[in-house]
Protein backbone atom coordinates (compact mmCIF):
# COMPACT_ATOMS: atom_id res chain seq x y z
CA UNK A 1 0.00 0.00 0.00
CA UNK A 2 1.65 3.37 -1.31
CA UNK A 3 1.41 6.28 1.70
CA UNK A 4 0.28 10.00 0.51
CA UNK A 5 3.77 11.35 0.06
CA UNK A 6 4.75 8.07 -2.49
CA UNK A 7 1.73 8.90 -3.98
CA UNK A 8 2.66 12.67 -4.25
CA UNK A 9 6.48 12.18 -5.59
CA UNK A 10 4.82 9.54 -8.30
CA UNK A 11 2.61 12.16 -9.30
CA UNK A 12 5.35 14.39 -9.63
CA UNK A 13 7.92 12.74 -11.14
CA UNK A 14 4.90 11.55 -13.76
CA UNK A 15 4.07 15.26 -14.75
CA UNK A 16 8.13 15.66 -15.02
CA UNK A 17 7.91 12.64 -17.52
CA UNK A 18 5.50 13.81 -19.46
CA UNK A 19 6.43 17.55 -19.91
CA UNK A 20 9.67 16.58 -20.52
CA UNK A 21 8.56 14.26 -22.81
CA UNK A 22 6.75 16.78 -24.75
CA UNK A 23 9.86 18.82 -24.70
CA UNK A 24 11.78 16.19 -26.03
CA UNK A 25 9.90 15.75 -28.93
CA UNK A 26 9.42 18.87 -29.68
CA UNK A 27 13.24 19.03 -29.86
CA UNK A 28 14.13 16.44 -31.86
CA UNK A 29 11.00 17.10 -34.48
CA UNK A 30 13.16 20.87 -35.23
CA UNK A 31 16.48 19.48 -35.59
CA UNK A 32 15.35 16.72 -38.29
CA UNK A 33 12.89 19.76 -40.01
CA UNK A 34 9.53 17.89 -39.15
CA UNK A 35 8.35 21.54 -37.52
CA UNK A 36 9.17 24.97 -39.49
CA UNK A 37 11.74 26.76 -37.10
CA UNK A 38 10.36 30.26 -38.17
CA UNK A 39 7.35 29.25 -36.27
CA UNK A 40 8.30 26.52 -34.16
CA UNK A 41 11.33 27.46 -32.60
CA UNK A 42 12.71 24.25 -30.76
CA UNK A 43 12.86 24.65 -26.87
CA UNK A 44 17.09 24.57 -26.39
CA UNK A 45 16.92 27.81 -28.50
CA UNK A 46 13.66 29.48 -26.29
CA UNK A 47 15.50 28.23 -23.28
CA UNK A 48 18.54 30.22 -24.42
CA UNK A 49 16.25 33.11 -25.57
CA UNK A 50 15.20 32.97 -22.05
CA UNK A 51 18.55 32.87 -20.33
CA UNK A 52 20.02 35.66 -22.77
CA UNK A 53 16.80 37.97 -21.52
CA UNK A 54 17.09 37.07 -17.93
CA UNK A 55 20.73 38.36 -17.97
CA UNK A 56 19.68 41.27 -19.37
CA UNK A 57 17.21 41.98 -16.74
CA UNK A 58 14.21 42.36 -19.65
CA UNK A 59 12.24 39.68 -18.13
CA UNK A 60 12.50 41.13 -14.27
CA UNK A 61 11.47 44.17 -15.62
CA UNK A 62 7.94 43.10 -17.46
CA UNK A 63 7.41 40.39 -15.03
CA UNK A 64 7.82 42.72 -11.77
CA UNK A 65 4.71 44.83 -13.66
CA UNK A 66 2.71 41.96 -13.97
CA UNK A 67 3.02 40.81 -10.88
CA UNK A 68 2.21 43.97 -9.59
CA UNK A 69 -1.09 44.18 -10.97
CA UNK A 70 -2.29 40.97 -10.37
CA UNK A 71 -1.36 40.82 -7.12
CA UNK A 72 -2.75 44.11 -6.59
CA UNK A 73 -6.29 43.36 -8.26
CA UNK A 74 -6.56 39.75 -6.70
CA UNK A 75 -6.38 41.11 -3.13
CA UNK A 76 -8.72 44.21 -4.04
CA UNK A 77 -11.24 42.22 -5.88
CA UNK A 78 -10.89 38.32 -3.63
CA UNK A 79 -11.27 39.78 -0.19
CA UNK A 80 -14.60 42.09 -0.67
CA UNK A 81 -16.18 39.36 -2.81
CA UNK A 82 -15.40 36.62 -0.14
CA UNK A 83 -16.94 39.04 2.29
CA UNK A 84 -19.95 39.93 0.12
CA UNK A 85 -20.21 36.36 -1.20
CA UNK A 86 -20.65 34.68 2.58
CA UNK A 87 -23.12 37.96 3.53
CA UNK A 88 -25.40 36.84 0.66
CA UNK A 89 -24.94 33.20 1.28
CA UNK A 90 -26.17 33.65 4.68
CA UNK A 91 -28.37 36.15 4.41
CA UNK A 92 -31.58 35.32 1.96
CA UNK A 93 -33.00 39.30 2.17
CA UNK A 94 -28.96 40.25 0.57
CA UNK A 95 -28.94 37.73 -1.82
CA UNK A 96 -32.12 38.53 -3.58
CA UNK A 97 -31.31 42.31 -3.15
CA UNK A 98 -27.98 41.82 -4.87
CA UNK A 99 -28.33 38.58 -6.70
CA UNK A 100 -29.71 40.49 -10.32
CA UNK A 101 -26.96 43.30 -9.69
CA UNK A 102 -24.55 40.11 -9.92
CA UNK A 103 -25.95 38.36 -12.84
CA UNK A 104 -26.55 40.76 -14.89
CA UNK A 105 -22.78 42.24 -14.60
CA UNK A 106 -20.88 39.09 -14.00
CA UNK A 107 -21.21 37.40 -17.56
CA UNK A 108 -19.96 40.98 -19.22
CA UNK A 109 -16.26 40.70 -20.72
CA UNK A 110 -13.70 42.51 -18.19
CA UNK A 111 -11.39 43.49 -21.29
CA UNK A 112 -15.12 44.91 -23.09
CA UNK A 113 -15.49 47.39 -20.29
CA UNK A 114 -11.87 48.52 -19.69
CA UNK A 115 -12.04 51.34 -22.25
CA UNK A 116 -15.11 52.67 -19.79
CA UNK A 117 -13.00 52.05 -16.62
CA UNK A 118 -10.24 54.19 -18.59
CA UNK A 119 -12.63 57.07 -18.91
CA UNK A 120 -13.42 56.89 -15.50
CA UNK A 121 -10.07 56.62 -13.78
CA UNK A 122 -7.41 57.48 -16.47
CA UNK A 123 -5.25 55.51 -18.13
CA UNK A 124 -2.91 54.64 -15.65
CA UNK A 125 -2.30 51.63 -13.45
CA UNK A 126 -5.54 52.33 -11.45
CA UNK A 127 -7.39 51.56 -14.13
CA UNK A 128 -6.04 47.90 -15.16
CA UNK A 129 -5.74 46.92 -10.86
CA UNK A 130 -9.50 47.93 -11.00
CA UNK A 131 -10.01 45.58 -13.93
CA UNK A 132 -8.38 42.61 -12.97
CA UNK A 133 -10.08 43.49 -9.57
CA UNK A 134 -13.73 42.87 -10.98
CA UNK A 135 -12.27 39.69 -12.95
CA UNK A 136 -11.68 37.95 -9.29
CA UNK A 137 -13.98 40.02 -7.35
CA UNK A 138 -17.03 37.57 -8.68
CA UNK A 139 -15.42 34.14 -8.62
CA UNK A 140 -14.99 34.71 -4.96
CA UNK A 141 -17.71 35.82 -4.66
CA UNK A 142 -19.98 33.30 -6.12
CA UNK A 143 -17.86 30.37 -4.85
CA UNK A 144 -18.24 31.64 -1.08
CA UNK A 145 -21.98 32.19 -1.87
CA UNK A 146 -22.09 28.72 -3.01
CA UNK A 147 -19.92 27.39 -0.15
CA UNK A 148 -22.21 29.18 2.70
CA UNK A 149 -25.46 27.78 0.93
CA UNK A 150 -24.17 24.26 0.75
CA UNK A 151 -23.45 23.69 4.41
CA UNK A 152 -25.75 21.20 5.97
CA UNK A 153 -28.37 23.34 7.96
CA UNK A 154 -28.40 20.47 10.66
CA UNK A 155 -24.73 21.99 11.93
CA UNK A 156 -27.12 25.55 12.52
CA UNK A 157 -29.55 24.04 14.52
CA UNK A 158 -27.12 21.87 16.34
CA UNK A 159 -24.77 25.61 16.85
CA UNK A 160 -28.20 26.90 18.10
CA UNK A 161 -29.15 24.29 20.04
CA UNK A 162 -25.96 24.56 22.10
CA UNK A 163 -26.41 28.48 23.00
CA UNK A 164 -23.67 29.42 19.99
CA UNK A 165 -23.20 32.87 19.29
CA UNK A 166 -23.65 34.55 15.89
CA UNK A 167 -19.70 35.05 16.19
CA UNK A 168 -19.32 31.37 17.26
CA UNK A 169 -21.53 30.09 14.37
CA UNK A 170 -19.18 32.24 11.88
CA UNK A 171 -15.41 30.91 13.01
CA UNK A 172 -16.86 27.30 14.21
CA UNK A 173 -19.25 26.43 11.33
CA UNK A 174 -19.93 28.86 8.17
CA UNK A 175 -16.16 29.76 7.92
CA UNK A 176 -14.66 25.77 8.65
CA UNK A 177 -17.37 24.47 6.27
CA UNK A 178 -17.66 26.84 3.34
CA UNK A 179 -13.41 27.07 3.32
CA UNK A 180 -12.94 24.48 0.14
CA UNK A 181 -15.45 26.14 -1.94
CA UNK A 182 -13.42 29.76 -0.96
CA UNK A 183 -10.10 27.93 -2.13
CA UNK A 184 -12.03 26.91 -4.72
CA UNK A 185 -13.08 30.65 -5.88
CA UNK A 186 -9.48 32.49 -4.93
CA UNK A 187 -7.64 29.19 -7.17
CA UNK A 188 -10.15 30.66 -10.32
CA UNK A 189 -10.01 34.53 -9.25
CA UNK A 190 -5.94 34.07 -9.54
CA UNK A 191 -6.14 32.47 -12.98
CA UNK A 192 -8.49 34.93 -13.86
CA UNK A 193 -6.36 37.83 -12.80
CA UNK A 194 -3.34 36.61 -15.25
CA UNK A 195 -5.70 36.28 -17.80
CA UNK A 196 -6.87 39.42 -17.50
CA UNK A 197 -3.87 40.75 -16.88
CA UNK A 198 -1.75 39.53 -19.68
CA UNK A 199 -4.96 41.04 -22.07
CA UNK A 200 -4.78 44.48 -20.99
CA UNK A 201 -0.84 44.73 -21.34
CA UNK A 202 -1.95 43.58 -24.78
CA UNK A 203 -3.84 46.78 -25.45
CA UNK A 204 -2.86 49.08 -22.99
CA UNK A 205 0.77 48.88 -21.53
CA UNK A 206 4.36 49.17 -22.71
CA UNK A 207 5.81 46.65 -20.04
CA UNK A 208 4.89 43.55 -18.65
CA UNK A 209 4.38 40.13 -19.52
CA UNK A 210 1.49 40.66 -21.83
CA UNK A 211 3.15 43.76 -23.50
CA UNK A 212 6.60 41.78 -23.99
CA UNK A 213 4.48 39.16 -25.75
CA UNK A 214 2.69 41.46 -27.92
CA UNK A 215 5.86 43.58 -28.92
CA UNK A 216 7.46 40.19 -29.71
CA UNK A 217 4.64 39.53 -32.54
CA UNK A 218 4.63 42.52 -33.88
CA UNK A 219 8.65 42.58 -34.38
CA UNK A 220 8.41 38.85 -35.12
CA UNK A 221 10.77 37.47 -32.45
CA UNK A 222 9.11 34.60 -32.12
CA UNK A 223 11.54 33.18 -29.83
CA UNK A 224 10.78 35.94 -27.10
CA UNK A 225 6.82 35.54 -27.99
CA UNK A 226 7.30 31.42 -26.72
CA UNK A 227 9.54 32.90 -23.80
CA UNK A 228 6.85 35.26 -22.84
CA UNK A 229 3.84 32.69 -23.25
CA UNK A 230 6.12 30.32 -20.79
CA UNK A 231 6.26 32.78 -18.60
CA UNK A 232 2.83 33.07 -18.52
CA UNK A 233 2.66 29.11 -17.98
CA UNK A 234 5.13 29.13 -15.23
CA UNK A 235 3.36 31.86 -13.36
CA UNK A 236 0.10 29.66 -13.38
CA UNK A 237 1.81 26.75 -12.21
CA UNK A 238 3.14 28.56 -9.37
CA UNK A 239 0.30 29.94 -8.08
CA UNK A 240 -1.35 26.41 -8.27
CA UNK A 241 0.67 24.53 -6.42
CA UNK A 242 1.48 27.45 -4.07
CA UNK A 243 -2.63 27.73 -2.96
CA UNK A 244 -2.97 24.01 -2.76
CA UNK A 245 -0.24 24.07 -0.18
CA UNK A 246 -1.97 26.99 1.33
CA UNK A 247 -5.45 25.19 1.41
CA UNK A 248 -3.93 21.91 2.42
CA UNK A 249 -2.24 23.88 5.45
CA UNK A 250 -5.59 25.84 6.36
CA UNK A 251 -8.02 23.28 5.34
CA UNK A 252 -6.46 19.87 6.38
CA UNK A 253 -9.47 17.76 7.01
CA UNK A 254 -10.46 18.15 3.02
CA UNK A 255 -7.00 16.26 2.26
CA UNK A 256 -7.36 14.07 4.77
CA UNK A 257 -11.23 12.82 4.34
CA UNK A 258 -9.47 12.82 0.17
CA UNK A 259 -6.94 10.06 1.27
CA UNK A 260 -9.74 8.23 3.42
CA UNK A 261 -11.71 7.98 -0.40
CA UNK A 262 -8.63 6.76 -1.97
CA UNK A 263 -7.59 4.29 0.51
CA UNK A 264 -11.34 2.94 -0.19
Amino acid sequence: MTTPDTGRVYHVLLQIAVISGVLGIWEISGRVGLLNPLFFPIPSVIFLTFFTMMMSGEISEHLSITLFRVFMGFLLGTIPGIIIGMVMGASNKVRLLLDPIVSATYPIPKLAIFPLLMVIFGIGEFSKIIAIALGCFFLALINSMAGVRNINKVYFDVAKNYGASRKQVFTKVMLPASLPMIFAGIRLALGTSLLVVVGLEFVSANKGVGALIWYAWETFEIEKLYVGIFICAILGIISTVALKKAEEYIVPWVGQLAHKIERQ
